[in-house]
């Protein structure tokens, strides 16, 4: 059996308010012509298929296109995608019975049933190879809200109740499958171990409280097709558990990532191969590190020139960042000026100031822009300037959970 591992398209993402429509799209062209050049028996979407809860109409029409071109190109195909943090599990379950039909399975929460079990049936997928045969079952792990895995039956243990849901759908697996048949689980978390990006995932919950055992998934597990972290990776340097990571730079932090597919060849039970497809970057990310304004300038002046004859969707994302002594009111109008005829398009401006040298030694605090600062940041700031003290361990737990409930209120489309 052969498996493409994908994850966190991020569908409908904007890189400070410019949209990245036609990267996506020049991603999901890539994707089925890789599909039709390899036919693989199944492609894993693992989670933060959109960017919001609420994704704007574009960025749902590239999805479903691409599910209807997927089956129409590969009639063999099966498709399973599962909801991520950034994700309304509502949402990406709401046309599930239309996508059965293009073989595509779209899992979004786990239900319980009145009698306190686990509804592991629906999270269980039967993965046919192209002779029809079961080769497989797919353990469909969406992103577990605490909501999900806490309650009157669970108790209130957070960590303990996801590990009870992977312990009773591995174990239904398990109990279903025939001899030969492996175990590939498809799940949206923070593995402990993992790399984050410097600014792109959102926490989960709070700090790395939220980071999960790799031993949740057992030896019978041949393969756990990860999403949410962004950055390509094995788990504690195991072949079998990997993050794909996004098909596009999501944010300045990511440039240097090789995004990528994850190729899994099984024979059986037995993971043979895991190799990584690299993906065209259809627009690149350009950052001028922190120098003083007038190198800054001078830099500027180098970049190429616009040449008319190019698709101007391909001009590359610029950032740039000024080390600055004082306050340059005018600082936009001269770096625009600078770019006037550069194949450049500015995203964002940061100015760092000389805060952290010789004002920090007079008490004056470096200049921190508020997009810099997650939620949990900005709460223990102010916290700390209210009582002055740190804030305890269990308001901050308090805190992101009342931070994830107000993130995804709007569950329903």
């Amino acid at each position: 059996m052969r498996l493409f591992h994908t994850s966190d398209w991020h569908l409908g993402q904007n890189l400070h308010g410019q949209e990245r429509d036609f990267e996506h799209a020049c991603f999901l062209d890539w994707l089925l012509s890789q599909l039709k050049q390899h036919s693989p028996d199944v492609l894993l979407i693992a989670g933060d298929i959109f960017d919001t809860v609420n994704p704007p109409l574009r960025a749902q029409e590239r999805l479903y296109d691409f599910i209807i071109n997927a089956h129409e190109q590969n009639p063999d195909l099966t498709i399973v995608m599962i909801a991520g943090n950034h994700d309304s599990g509502s949402r990406i379950e709401l046309p599930a019975p239309l996508m059965r039909r293009l073989r595509t399975h779209a899992l979004g929460r786990v239900l319980w049933l009145d009698d306190g079990q686990l509804d592991v049936e629906r999270l269980l997928i039967a993965l046919p190879d192209k002779t029809g045969a079961v080769a497989g079952w797919c353990l469909a792990l969406p992103f577990l809200r605490p909501a999900e895995v806490t309650g009157a039956l669970l108790g209130d243990d957070y960590l303990k109740g996801i590990g009870q849901v992977h312990e009773r759908l591995i174990a239904a697996a398990n109990a279903k499958r025939q001899p030969g048949q492996a175990l590939v689980a498809i799940s949206h978390a923070h593995m402990a171990g993992g790399s984050v990006s410097e600014d792109s995932e959102r926490s989960l919950i709070i700090g790395n409280a939220e980071a999960l055992p790799a031993s949740l998934f057992d030896a019978s597990v041949s393969y756990v097709a990860l999403g949410h972290l962004h950055k390509p990776q094995r788990v504690n340097g195991e072949e079998r558990l990997r993050y794909c990571g996004s098909p596009i730079p999501l944010s300045f932090s990511e440039i240097s990532y090789q995004h990528q597919i994850l190729d899994v060849q099984l024979e059986g039970a037995t993971l043979v191969s895991v190799e990584s497809r690299l993906i065209p970057r259809a627009v690149h990310l350009q950052r001028l590190d922190a120098a003083p304004l007038a190198e800054i300038l001078q830099q500027l002046a180098q970049l190429p020139d616009v040449d008319l004859l190019a698709d101007t969707q391909r001009q590359p994302w610029l950032e740039v960042r000024v080390r600055l002594d004082e306050p340059q009111p005018d600082l936009r109008q001269q770096v625009e000026n600078a770019l006037l005829g550069k194949a450049v398009r500015l995203v964002r401006i940061a100015a760092e100031y000389a805060g952290s040298g010789a004002r920090q030694e007079h008490g004056e605090e470096p200049l921190i822009e508020l997009d810099q600062l997650t939620p949990q940041e900005l709460f223990s700031r102010a916290w700390q300037e209210s009582y002055g003290s740190d804030v305890d361990e269990q308001t901050l737990k308090d805190f992101a959970v009342l931070l994830h409930d107000v993130q995804h209120e709007e569950q329903l489309p």
